[in-house]
């Protein structure tokens, strides 16, 4: 902070004034500026593409929706999603607890398996098909085979 180029206080107390006038005189520019806005002048309307405009939309142009045909939730997964058969390969593989992972060749899912759930013996880095069930931790990998191209 700097010091003042002087000491009297009565000039220590006329700068504190002016700043207070200055500040003062900022405020009431900034109100002026404004002017004096009416409560039509702050309504904003939204549009059928959802940008904000300034005018009200028009009435001939409204669209009926019937409420029937809104869906409030996921879709349904077909058959065909859930028959699909998978193609990965074994990221990792304990023979000895019995359990692994694959990853999906097409996406970069990792999916869990148990040995129980392996149709063929399968070793780290086959390549291998299976099917997907929903476990206690999310899907789980089942039906395991050796990829044979």
């Amino acid at each position: 902070m700097a010091r003042p180029a002087s000491f009297n206080k009565r000039e220590l107390e006329q700068r504190k004034e002016n700043k207070r006038k200055k500040k003062q005189q900022k405020k009431d520019g900034r109100k002026s500026s404004t002017g004096s806005r009416s409560f039509e002048d702050m309504i904003a309307y939204v549009d059928e593409n959802g940008l904000i405009v300034d005018s009200p939309p028009d009435i001939a142009q409204k669209n009926e929706i019937d409420a029937t045909t809104i869906e409030v939730s996921v879709p349904k997964k077909t058959e065909l999603e859930e028959d699909r058969i998978l193609k990965g390969r074994v990221e990792y593989f304990s023979a000895s607890k019995g359990y692994g992972f694959i990853k999906d060749l097409d996406s970069t899912e990792k999916y869990f398996f148990h040995v129980n759930n392996a149709l063929d013996p399968v070793a780290e880095y086959d390549l291998v098909t299976f099917d997907l069930i929903r476990g206690n931790k999310g899907m789980n990998a089942a039906n395991i085979k050796l990829f044979k191209q």
